[in-house]
């Protein structure tokens, strides 16, 4: 799934397949066996799911490391 950015609108995402302005909700993540709920931007149509480069590098890494540290 690709996304671009749109202008003038309170999400500047939409779904590139769906063509929907992606709403935040509620999202389970997944790794190594654990599930966490997370609210991220999301396509109300298809489902799929935005992640920023920045919430990867960032905080989901941070997560992701101490994870497999444990």
């Amino acid at each position: 799934m690709s996304y671009r950015p749109i202008e003038n609108t309170n999400t500047p995402w939409r779904c590139a397949k769906c063509n929907c302005q992606l709403e935040l909700g509620k999202v389970n993540v997944s790794y190594l066996g654990g599930s966490f709920p997370v609210e991220l931007l999301k396509c109300p149509q298809c489902g799929l799911v935005l992640i920023t480069e920045d919430l990867a590098l960032g905080k989901m890494a941070e997560v992701e490391r101490s994870l497999e540290d444990k």
